[in-house]
């Protein structure tokens, strides 16, 4: 019986897998993420192949330039379309005459620009279709009424070396540029030469004759402003010094332009914009003190600038239109 008191203990002994057996689906989150990412880069090349080149350019601006101003005429630097679209020389051209052999760029084929189609227009009513037809032809006439009149006026013909026409994507581009010996401003000044203003009254008589707003953009070029400052007389006769540079120089001879033009007979419904630009979008890059980079440059905008430029710039206007 005492064997029976003392009876061995029974150990029990129990074996724990390893946890390096079953991982709980974790690869299965993994190859789903991959899946993912690789759906979304087909798409992303799927999408960049079925888009235009031109809004491939509007999406790399967007990326370049986030805050989404532009200048007419360009990104611009502006959206300028500053609108707005970049002031960047495109679309067809007609030059009067080679400012600078350094900035020529090569031409586009002709009809190109028409080719590359907004994948929204494809849905555009006949009316609207008929509408930017009509739209267009008057500004390809109002180049051709533009290029005869520099050639027959005594007023242009022999500043036709300084002028420069072309069709752009944002409308009838005509820039006026400094030449040598020649130049449209007295130095340093938004006072306009008086050859300057009879280039400017003989623009006005012929742009009009067209309903369409118009943009009016000053630039200057490289060449700091000479004192930093200008010197005004307040009502006391005191004399004060205020900041002045390349950026007020050239809004205020843009706005010297626009006071012309009204003199001229352009109507005052017809300035959609009027911006200087300092020398942020210089015409010959090579040379940023060439004279070429100092113009004056005034834009016939098309239907499209102008619904994008009260898109931008006035939301209240446009939501009226659309509610008409």
């Amino acid at each position: 019986m005492a064997g029976d008191d003392k009876k061995q203990p029974i150990v029990i002994k129990k074996i724990v897998a390893g946890g390096h057996g079953h991982h709980g689906g974790a690869w299965k989150v993994a190859y789903a993420d991959f899946v993912t990412a690789m759906m979304a880069f087909f798409l992303l090349l799927w999408l960049l192949g079925i888009t235009d080149d031109a809004k491939r350019d509007g999406i790399s601006d967007y990326f370049k330039n986030p805050a989404g101003i532009k200048g007419i005429g360009g990104a611009s630097t502006s959206m300028i379309k500053l609108g707005g679209a970049k002031e960047m020389p495109r679309g067809d051209r007609t030059r009067t005459q080679d400012v600078s052999q350094t900035t020529e760029q090569p031409e586009r084929k002709k009809g190109e620009a028409d080719l590359q189609v907004d994948g929204n227009r494809a849905s555009e009513s006949a009316e609207e279709q008929a509408k930017r037809k009509a739209d267009k032809k008057t500004l390809d006439n109002l180049l051709q009424v533009l290029k005869k009149a520099i050639e027959q006026s005594a007023s242009l013909r022999k500043f036709k070396e300084q002028l420069y026409l072309d069709i752009t994507p944002d409308g009838l581009r005509i820039q006026i540029f400094d030449k040598k010996n020649r130049p449209m401003f007295d130095l340093g000044s938004a006072k306009l030469k008086p050859y300057t203003k009879k280039i400017l009254y003989e623009i006005a008589k012929i742009i009009r004759t067209v309903p369409n707003r118009i943009s009016i953009s000053g630039h200057t070029d490289a060449t700091r402003f000479h004192k930093g400052y200008v010197i005004y007389e307040n009502d006391y006769g005191e004399e004060i010094k205020l900041p002045y540079t390349n950026w007020e120089l050239s809004a205020d001879r843009a706005n010297a332009a626009r006071r012309t033009l009204l003199k001229g007979g352009v109507k005052v419904k017809q300035i959609g914009r009027v911006v200087g630009f300092s020398s942020s979008v210089l015409y010959n890059k090579k040379n940023k003190t060439d004279p070429s980079n100092r113009r004056i440059t005034i834009i016939v905008m098309n239907r499209e600038s102008e619904f994008d430029m009260k898109l931008t710039e006035g939301a209240d206007t446009v939501k009226q239109e659309l509610t008409h």
